[in-house]
């Protein structure tokens, strides 16, 4: 008798667990693929479209309430990953990120064959950010014996790299952050950084009695766009999407005012 009584137990454990799987209990199941959380993963020291605060850890900025309302009006759910910008790409190709939200220029050098871009969302050019008792008065004025400082990865970071390969200045100084930059044109380590305009800007709304912009912009256009990983379409259509939509019900030019005003 008790035999018999283990048996059915067994079988009905087995009825049980199939059933479970049938429903969806399984980690492979479509609706929690569907559900889950996708990576934006960004560099947040480029502000005002992404930045964190001292002493707080919170990704700030316009790509961030951007992705935010492009993921409410999809119905996507995400979350924000910081990291050095010339590991984004690589993010996406190993599968470490799913979404690159980071004032990505998708015009620049071979991006475009790593990463499938979405719509312009923004568009903007380089400048020369000098200290401001500097006597250059545009990129035309720099020297052999002066250096220049921009992000690595970026289409600043190419320029003043071109600029040495050049003769034209000493050294094009490329680093991690923002920051770094910013902090080598204090400390008289460079002559000037070159930056995209918005962001240039951002800098200066703090620190206008230290530095400002000389000349005109230069350099190739930019059109700045999200990317994911080559060949997902259906993610890429739904982001665009929700941009268009940004567009039309006019929450796109509220986040243009927020930040950029």
């Amino acid at each position: 008798m008790k035999k018999k009584t283990l048996v059915l137990l067994l079988a009905l454990t087995m009825v049980f667990a199939f059933a479970l799987s049938a429903c969806g209990g399984s980690s492979e199941s479509g609706g929690e693929e569907e559900d889950a959380t996708l990576r934006v993963v960004t560099e947040a020291t480029f502000a005002p479209f992404e930045f964190t605060e001292d002493g707080d850890d919170e990704i700030k900025g316009f790509d961030v309430d951007m992705m935010n309302a492009i993921a409410e009006d999809q119905g996507l759910k995400i979350e924000f990953i910081n990291m050095e910008f010339d590991s984004l790409i690589p993010a996406l190709e190993s599968d470490q990120g799913d979404i690159i939200a980071a004032g990505m220029n998708k015009l620049a050098g071979d991006r475009a064959e790593k990463a499938d871009f979405g719509d312009t969302y923004f568009e903007s050019d380089l400048m020369l950010l000098v200290k401001s008792d500097s006597t250059l008065t545009s990129i035309d004025d720099v020297t052999p014996e002066m250096k220049l400082a921009s992000q690595i990865g970026t289409t600043g970071g190419d320029y003043v790299q071109a600029l040495e390969s050049d003769g034209k200045i000493a050294q094009g100084v490329v680093l991690n952050q923002w920051t770094d930059s910013y902090m080598q044109l204090q400390n008289g380590d460079v002559q000037g950084v070159v930056v995209d305009k918005p962001v240039g800007e951002a800098y200066l709304n703090a620190h206008s009695d230290i530095a400002k912009f000389v000349g005109e912009p230069f350099g190739d256009h930019e059109e700045f766009a999200y990317a994911v990983q080559k060949g997902n379409t259906e993610l890429l259509d739904k982001l665009n999407a929700g941009l268009a939509n940004m567009k039309e019900n006019g929450t796109y030019d509220e986040l243009v005012d927020k930040w950029f005003s």
